[in-house]
């Protein structure tokens, strides 16, 4: 029972992250219709891959070096067997049960407890921590900490944020050069003045929703992976209490990391930027709160076998 608990969390958070991206794509969609009814078919044909595809090669080009990126942005340093042998052996023992080939392992010297992952894939997968997460925790702590990571290795959740990230750019890009030439008197005044009136101011309406609207689905897909990471984490150590206490870890301790960038706050395994996010709505993770409730509520069906 405990077993196809965690595996029913797991199959919904992914059903409903693949719901979100599919809005995602309704969402391009109607901005890319937006566009056609404001300027024509011509001046869309033009701005619309212009758009996608400044946001493709940023994007695109983030994903493919993330594991140099995030070091550089977090100040995470590579380190051997010889310099973390305790670290390694608990590492090793998700990563056969897991499946998973072994990580690179960084350390982050900083006085928050935090942990994240990066890499394009499992071949090329980092897991870091901060120094002090590995002083105020235990074995059972660090382990479900560690599953935590790797599942979102297993999970491709860099490709899915990849994807989020690179369709909330295209449409954020697109909206803000079109309100622009809007704004300067562009698009194709001859061709509106056919236009039905009632379709424009929808269409304007779309260019000026659809940034927030983009924002907020794509920290709605990041809070589902991380609900998926923690049912995927239980999968791999079939010890909810585990992660279930270093998360009480973290709620209990207030400090926050300092390389705190939006750009790399959703990849922490406790983000350091969602208790000042204006609403729970643009928040990466789901509240520490309730993910220790779901893991607590999973340990009360027994052990997991």
């Amino acid at each position: 029972m405990a077993e196809n608990n965690f595996r029913a969390l797991a199959s919904a958070n992914k059903g409903k992250t693949y719901f979100l991206l599919a809005a995602m794509g309704v969402l391009t969609w109607m901005v890319a219709y937006a566009v056609l009814t404001y300027f024509g078919a011509g001046t869309a044909s033009t701005i619309v891959p212009f758009a996608v595809g400044i946001s493709l090669i940023g994007v695109w080009g983030s994903y493919y070096g993330s594991d140099k990126l995030v070091l550089t942005m977090t100040g995470a340093k590579v380190v051997t067997r010889e310099d973390a042998p305790e670290l390694f052996n608990v590492i090793e023992e998700v990563v056969i049960a897991s499946g998973l080939p072994m990580p690179k392992v960084a350390i982050v010297e900083d006085s928050a407890p935090n942990a994240f992952a990066t890499g394009r894939n499992p071949d090329h997968a980092l897991i870091a921590f901060t120094t002090r997460i590995l002083e105020v925790m235990d074995r059972d702590e660090l382990q479900g900490v560690i599953a935590h990571e790797m599942s979102h290795v297993a999970n491709r959740d860099t490709l899915v944020s990849a994807v989020a990230a690179t369709t909330a750019g295209a449409i954020a890009i697109l909206s803000d050069f079109l309100m622009r030439i809007m704004f300067f008197g562009g698009g194709r005044r001859d061709g509106n003045q056919n236009q039905n009136p009632v379709a424009l101011v929808l269409s304007l309406v779309v260019l000026i929703l659809a940034p927030i609207a983009a924002l907020l689905l794509k920290s709605a897909i990041s809070r589902k992976r991380e609900a998926l990471a923690d049912a995927t984490a239980v999968s791999f150590t079939r010890n909810p209490a585990g992660l279930r206490k270093a998360l009480e870890v973290l709620a209990a301790d207030s400090t926050v990391v300092r390389q705190k960038s939006n750009a790399v706050a959703h990849i922490w395994i406790e983000s350091p930027l969602d208790a000042k996010a204006v609403s729970k709505l643009f928040s990466t993770h789901p509240p520490i709160e309730e993910r220790i409730a779901t893991l607590r509520a999973m340990e009360s069906l027994g052990p997991q076998v």
